[in-house]
């Protein structure tokens, strides 16, 4: 780069003739060095080299045919302290262009353009037009800058491209083209309606498994308490009982069973509120357990709702099974069993009943439930012979102590 340099005092131009009759390049300065030529150029021996354009003016041909360029500074070369620069406080010294040999802008353009390169936002002070330019070239709200890439900010990873700004009829597009489609939509009804019916069926199956029996089993207990209160108070109960109503007590020790006794099967006024009901309706009646003879015969849950004939399938030959009234207790040894019948096979009700393998007629209790566990679809039988019955006067038989 030629750098510029003050005129001489004598306001002589380049080319023209020196205080002492010479041009720059013709005779040298007197003082004590002199112009020495070493071959093709020209070496000034009291002041160091500097290049320059030409010796007779601009364009020609610098000291001796010597390429401008090619001519190397002398060591110690001090560009200062030749020609001092001459500076306005507030301003940037000018220099030289690298292309045009003419003046930069001014520092306002130049940190600009600095920061055009680098993909930031032109300074503030730039003026009204400046910013204006500005906002057109990189966006009225902060757009994608030239380089592509967003400027950083606190919080913000840089380097990362933003939308350009768009239409409305390009964001009503955008808009339309986020919303679910119909088979998402469907999707997403059909999702809910699966997880609708797993909560639904959980909470069936937490309720049937669990709170029922807990509330069958409170309803059965009060009604054995009151049952006994109204034994112990000499309230004596009709020989014929309405349905639902409870008149005795069963025990079934081994399996730490005590269910009030009702009258009738009702599954909703009977069996779900975890008593045991006697089947003495229609054509299905059964003698009572202080007949002389007959098949008293007892249904109840195998599973759920107080649940009390579970586990009548674990009962062997000769566990007791004690039937408790206001005048006596009636005990019975277990004799036999049906592990699965028909629902529809009502002669195991019968005075005699079938499959049991009694013979004759006799006092007899017979206990039926369904099977397999959780379903309906067959029926277990339990039969068992009468062996001791003890009147309340005597106190509890021997199968309840033990």
């Amino acid at each position: 780069m030629t750098a510029l340099r003050p005129e001489r005092e004598s306001g002589a131009a380049y080319g023209d003739a020196a205080e002492h009759g010479s041009s720059y390049g013709q005779q040298p300065y007197e003082g004590s060095g002199v112009w020495q030529g070493q071959g093709q150029g020209h070496e000034w021996s009291g002041y160091p080299q500097y290049p320059v354009d030409g010796a007779a003016g601009y364009g020609q041909q610098p000291y001796g045919q010597q390429p401008y360029g090619q001519q190397a500074p002398q060591p110690g070369y001090d560009a200062t302290a030749v020609f001092p620069s001459y500076e306005v406080p507030g301003t940037v010294p000018p220099y030289g262009d690298d292309e045009t040999v003419a003046l930069r802008a001014s520092d306002v353009e130049v940190a600009r353009r600095t920061a055009e390169r680098a993909g930031a936002s032109a300074p503030e002070h730039g003026g009204r037009a400046a910013r204006r330019r500005a906002a057109r070239r990189h966006g009225r709200h902060g757009g994608q800058t030239t380089a592509g890439k967003v400027p950083e900010t606190p919080g913000k990873p840089a380097g990362r491209p933003t939308e350009a700004p768009r239409s409305r009829m390009e964001a009503r597009r955008a808009a339309r083209a986020q919303k679910p489609g119909a088979a998402v939509l469907v999707s997403r009804v059909v999702g809910e309606l699966f997880i609708t019916t797993g909560v639904v069926m959980l909470l069936f199956v937490t309720y049937q498994l669990w709170w029922s029996n807990v509330l069958a089993h409170q309803e059965a207990g009060s009604a054995a308490q009151h049952l006994q209160q109204d034994w112990a108070s000499g309230k004596r109960a009709p020989g014929a009982f309405a349905p639902g109503q409870g008149f005795a007590i069963l025990h079934i020790p081994k399996l730490d069973v005590v269910a009030p006794i009702a009258e009738g099967t009702s599954k909703a006024e009977v069996l779900d509120k975890g008593m045991v009901g006697h089947y003495g309706e229609g054509s299905l009646k059964t003698a009572m357990p202080d007949a002389r003879t007959g098949n008293f015969a007892l249904a109840g849950h195998r599973n759920t709702h107080g649940e009390p004939f579970r586990y009548i399938n674990r009962l062997q030959p000769g566990d007791a099974i004690v039937v408790e009234t206001q005048d006596a207790y009636y005990v019975y040894k277990m004799t036999s069993t049906l592990p699965v019948t028909s629902p529809s096979n009502t002669s195991v009700l019968e005075p005699v009943p079938r499959g049991s393998g009694f013979t004759a007629p006799g006092r007899y209790i017979t206990l039926t439930t369904c099977t397999p566990e959780f379903t309906s679809k067959y029926r277990l039988i339990v039969w068992g012979k009468m062996v001791e019955e003890r009147p309340r006067s005597k106190g509890k038989p021997d199968a309840l102590i033990s």
